[in-house]
């Protein structure tokens, strides 16, 4: 394997990370509005889930783009440049996401609580929708000239196969939150949360499905069927795990087929890291598109050194918040109160 494909690997594993856990972050975020309705005890209990980790799990992102720029900076300058639009207004979004978090509790007003929550809304939506739109406008090529700029209308990036991978990570991602705060709760909200899980057990299988399949036959190799089956398994032992009261071995399910997902996205993709609908001659490649030899090498122990402190450090994190969130354990609401005339 030269160093340019390990990078390229590596790049996957980031993102297959970021969607894995930031994709709980996600659909903790989308179902926070349904889960909690009529009591701000229960919006707390479902955002106080994520609250010790969410940061943490969006250095998957920087970590990701980081290595993309640094590895493959043809790759990195194009996407960014042919989506900046798409990936400013995901940006904006993300930033609004964390605002909202952050400040909730600054101020004890339920108005600013209820414009929070709908920053966590918007903010979790937005993500989840755009990154699998923009995945698969990846795997199914983008309109690159000659000049590795990427040209045409909107019209182009919004495909029936582009749109049906923002739909396939949304549902996802709400199902993964929904499995995750029932690992993570008790009470009532926890059975809010199960009955979620079963609401959404069957649209997230039936379009996670077919996109899938779409995947495989238009631009899947052969051993990528195996990413395929494993998507699938990881979705029917989550539904199975459900029923029977396991959530972990459900979290344990969603997460493989997250993973499962990425890797037959990423690998669908190869060797290409951008494809041409224009001409394939105008391909971005793992080889073409790639840093210099020495900056890889650079890079690559740079990585074997820090890679494993991050690795234990977040296990650590989790390891200590591992406890389950009830209603009783959240306290009268604190911060600043609003004086109105």
């Amino acid at each position: 394997m030269s160093l340019a494909q390990f990078w390229f690997v590596l790049i996957g594993i980031l993102f297959t990370g970021y969607f894995v856990l930031e994709g709980f972050d996600f659909g903790v975020g989308m179902l926070m509005p349904i889960l909690g309705k009529g009591s701000d005890t229960r919006r707390r209990v479902v955002l106080n889930t994520i609250g010790p980790v969410w940061d943490g799990n969006e250095v998957w992102l920087i970590t990701a783009g980081g290595a993309m720029f640094a590895a493959f900076p043809e790759w990195y300058a194009s996407l960014f440049s042919g989506f900046y639009l798409a990936l400013l207004l995901l940006l904006v979004a993300l930033i609004l996401r964390i605002c909202a978090i952050e400040y909730r509790a600054k101020i004890n007003d339920p108005r600013w609580r209820a414009w929070c929550d709908a920053g966590i809304g918007i903010g979790s939506w937005v993500p989840a929708l755009a990154w699998g739109w923009v995945f698969a406008n990846l795997v199914r090529g983008v309109p690159l000239n000659g000049d590795r700029q990427v040209v045409g209308s909107v019209s182009d990036l919004l495909s029936p196969y582009a749109l049906l991978g923002g739909v396939t990570t949304a549902v996802l991602f709400a199902l993964h939150g929904a499995i995750f705060l029932a690992l993570k709760t008790g009470g009532e909200v926890r059975d809010s949360a199960r009955r979620a899980v079963r609401v959404l057990f069957v649209p997230a299988a039936v379009i996670a499905g077919g996109f899938a399949l779409w995947t495989q036959l238009a631009y899947g190799s052969g051993w990528t069927w195996g990413a395929v089956a494993a998507a699938v398994l990881g979705l029917l032992a989550a539904g199975g795990a459900t029923t029977v009261g396991r959530d972990g071995w459900a979290f344990v399910g969603t997460t493989l087929t997250i993973a499962a997902a990425t890797v037959l996205l990423v690998g669908s993709l190869y060797p290409n890291v951008m494809p041409s609908t224009i001409d394939p001659a105008f391909d971005l490649t793992v080889d073409n598109a790639s840093s210099s030899h020495y900056t890889l090498q650079v890079m690559s122990w740079a990585a074997v050194l820090v890679t494993p402190v991050v690795l234990i450090y977040q296990g650590w994190t989790y390891w200590v918040f591992r406890k389950r969130l009830t209603v009783e354990q959240i306290p009268a609401p604190t911060g600043l109160p609003i004086k109105r005339p």
